[in-house]
C-alpha cells in the first residue's frame, strides 16, 4: 500500500511539474469552418508531431496552450485538411491568427512575433513561384530549352529575394532558418531551394545561419542540422578528381560500345547493351553537383516528351554519398547505376562532369557531349 502510495504521488508531482513548464498560446477565429477537425502540429525535426485537436463550432473560435520550445525557435502548423498555416513559436508568445476557408493558407492574419509575419510572406511567394513552375513544365508550347531558362529565372530571382529579405537581413531569427530549409514542389516532385550538397553558393547561406545559431542556440538540434549540412556541402561541393585512363579495347563490345554493366539502387545490374534498339543517351553525373537540379528537370523533360519513340537514359552516377545518390534517383524513370571505383569513368574518358554520349539504335557511340553540334534535342530526334 505505501508503494503504491508513493508511484501517485510520484505521478501527480510529474503532472503538476508539466503544468508548471513554460507554455505558449495560439488562439482565434476560422470561419466557414463549422464542424472542422483543426489540428495543431509540431513541425520537428524527426517529422510532424500532432499536440492538439478541436472541432469547430459556428463561430470558428479556437486556442490552443501548448508547451513552449526551450532550446531554440520550433515551428508549429495549424491544419484543417490539406489547408495550412505555417508559423514559428520562440518562447513563451501569445500567437493570434484569423482565417477563413477554403483560402486558409493564403488569406490569414498572424499576430504575437515577427518571425511568424515573414514565415507567412515567405509562404506566399513559395506558392506563387511553384504556380510559375509548374505552368512553364505544362507549357508543351515551349522548347525545353526555354523551359528550363524559365524555370531557372523564376528560382534564381527567388532565391535572391530570400538571401536579402531573410537569410543575410537576420540569420538568427526562425525566418531565416524556414527560408534557407525550403522545398520546392513541381511536377518532378520536391527538391530543396537551397541544396548546400549541390551547390556551393547555397553552402554560404546555410553557413550564415548555421553560425547564427549556433551562437545563440549553440546546444539546439536544429543548430547541429544547420552546421552538418553546412560542413558537408563544403566537402560535396569541392572539385571532384578524377583519374584518367586509356581505353581498354577488349572492353569493347561487339556491338561496337564499350560494355556497361553496374548495379542500380535496387542492386540490380544493369547494362548499356540490352538497350540495343534504343536511342540512349548515356549520361555521366553526380547529383551533388552545382546545377545538377536544374539538369534532372531537362532529362527528365525530354525523357517524357520522347520515350514512347524509343528514348532511354542511361545514367551512371559517380557521387561519393550512396544515400544520396539513391535518394536523388529513387523517382526518376530511367535506368540509374553507380560507379564505385572510376574503372568506367576512366574507359570512357570522362574528366568533366556532366558528361554525356549519344547511342544510337545499333547500340553504337555516334556523338560525344564534347563535340556536339546543335541541341541535345536536335540531335536527339535526328536518331529518332
Amino acid at each position: 500500500m505505501k508503494k503504491i502510495l508513493t508511484l501517485i504521488v510520484t505521478g501527480a508531482m510529474m503532472l503538476a511539474a508539466c503544468d508548471k513548464a513554460p507554455k505558449f498560446q495560439v488562439e482565434g477565429t476560422i470561419e466557414g469552418a463549422k464542424d472542422s477537425m483543426l489540428y495543431l502540429t509540431l513541425n520537428g525535426l524527426e517529422g510532424a508531431q500532432r499536440l492538439d485537436s478541436v472541432k469547430l463550432k459556428e463561430d470558428g473560435t479556437f486556442s490552443f496552450k501548448v508547451t513552449a520550445p526551450t532550446e531554440s525557435p520550433e515551428f508549429y502548423a495549424l491544419q484543417i485538411g490539406g489547408h495550412v498555416i505555417n508559423f514559428a513559436v520562440d518562447s513563451t508568445e501569445n500567437i493570434t491568427v484569423t482565417a477563413q476557408l477554403p483560402t486558409m493558407e493564403r488569406d490569414y492574419t498572424i499576430e504575437g512575433n515577427e518571425s511568424s509575419q515573414k514565415i507567412k510572406e515567405i509562404s506566399r511567394m513559395q506558392q506563387e513561384v511553384q504556380t510559375k513552375i509548374v505552368a512553364f513544365e505544362k507549357n508543351m508550347d515551349m522548347l525545353p530549352g526555354d523551359q528550363r531558362d524559365s524555370i531557372e529565372h523564376v528560382l534564381t530571382t527567388y532565391k535572391e529575394q530570400m538571401k536579402i529579405n531573410y537569410i543575410f537581413a537576420d540569420p538568427t531569427s526562425a525566418a531565416a532558418y524556414y527560408a534557407v530549409c525550403q522545398s520546392i514542389t513541381d511536377l518532378g516532385g520536391t527538391f530543396m531551394l537551397f541544396n548546400p550538397l549541390t551547390d556551393r553558393t547555397d553552402v554560404k547561406c546555410y553557413a550564415t545561419v548555421a553560425n547564427a545559431w549556433d551562437n545563440a542556440y549553440h546546444d539546439a538540434p536544429r543548430t547541429q542540422q544547420l552546421c552538418n549540412m553546412a560542413i558537408k556541402g563544403m566537402d560535396n561541393t569541392a572539385a571532384p578528381q578524377q583519374k584518367v585512363l586509356d581505353v581498354d579495347e577488349s572492353k569493347v563490345s561487339e556491338t561496337g560500345i564499350i560494355d556497361i554493366n553496374l548495379p542500380d539502387i535496387n542492386s540490380k545490374m544493369r547494362s548499356i547493351k540490352d538497350l540495343k534498339g534504343k536511342v540512349v543517351l548515356l549520361d555521366f553525373a553526380i547529383y551533388a553537383a552545382n546545377g545538377s537540379s536544374e539538369r534532372t528537370r531537362l532529362l527528365r523533360s525530354l525523357y517524357e516528351k520522347y520515350h514512347a519513340q524509343g528514348f532511354e537514359i542511361y545514367q551512371v552516377s559517380i557521387d561519393q554519398d550512396m544515400h544520396f545518390w539513391k535518394f536523388s534517383c529513387e523517382n526518376l524513370p530511367w535506368v540509374c547505376v553507380h560507379e564505385t571505383d572510376g574503372t568506367v569513368i576512366s574507359i570512357y574518358n570522362v574528366t568533366d562532369i556532366p558528361t554525356f554520349f549519344l547511342v544510337n539504335r545499333d547500340n553504337e557511340i555516334v556523338l560525344r557531349s564534347d563535340f556536339m553540334e546543335g541541341t541535345l534535342e536536335d540531335n536527339i530526334q535526328k536518331l529518332l
